[in-house]
């Protein structure tokens, strides 16, 4: 008798372009997911409740409304399913607010189809990365009202929970294990996003405000991630108050 065989994984493509829809399954059914394809706002909801998903590939500009609606959705419902906002939008600002609701990634259209899957493979071994961290020992960190524990990926903030995003998160774990070091947004890029973002520094910015947004007191005079002007960002250190 033949092993019974895992259920693949689900990518959500939202997108209203049928060959593009097509396309994108034809090249993900090889990596091991099922593609289930949602041309409009109200399918994706209804797949959403249905189902779990290992990502969303979001288009912004569906017949519709606005796929930030769905990000901002499923982000304020504590959903931290990875979204990647796959857009004819290459605004700037675009961008930004798509990272600031708490999207994983962005890629502008027309794109190559193997950058697409190198990003959806980055993120994908973050999300292994995060199962992978919840089974080491207990490693706590512990500073004046603020505690990341990296083998359950908790996050308590003055004795309440903080919901990050596995990003958010992996942001946070990385300068808190280092208080006091600066680190530049280049090499925040490559060691928290990975290297197939090349040089989208943008994407450190967009994660330290969304970060702050949920660690501090007051996002805007930061006492745990504080700004190096002109190089990057630094964790408190206990010894500043020293």
């Amino acid at each position: 008798m033949l092993a019974e065989q895992l259920p693949r994984e689900s990518i959500l493509v939202v997108e209203d372009e049928p060959e593009l829809a097509q396309l994108l399954q034809l090249n993900f059914d090889p990596m091991g997911f099922d593609v289930e394809i949602a041309p409009r706002l109200d399918a994706a909801r209804r797949a959403l409740r249905q189902r779990d998903h290992a990502l969303v590939i979001l288009d912004l500009t569906l017949p519709d409304g606005d796929g930030l609606d769905l990000c901002r959705e499923l982000r304020q419902a504590e959903d931290y399913t990875p979204i990647l906002i796959l857009t004819a939008r290459s605004d700037e600002t675009d961008r930004v607010v798509g990272l600031e609701l708490g999207a994983d990634d962005y890629l502008v259209k027309p794109f190559a189809v193997r950058e697409l899957t190198a990003r959806v493979r980055a993120i994908r071994r973050r999300v292994a990365l995060s199962t992978q961290v919840r089974q080491a020992p207990d490693s706590r960190l512990v500073f004046d009202g603020l505690e990341v524990d990296p083998s359950s990926r908790r996050v308590l903030v003055a004795g309440q929970p903080a919901e990050l995003t596995a990003t958010e998160f992996d942001l946070l774990l990385h300068l808190a294990s280092n208080p006091g070091r600066v680190y530049t947004r280049a090499q925040l890029l490559d060691r928290v996003w990975g290297d197939e973002y090349g040089t989208q520094e943008h994407a450190v910015n967009a994660g330290v405000n969304r970060l702050r947004a949920k660690i501090e007191i007051d996002p805007g005079e930061p006492r745990f991630v504080r700004t190096v002007w002109g190089v990057g960002y630094r964790f408190f250190d206990p010894k500043d108050e020293s």
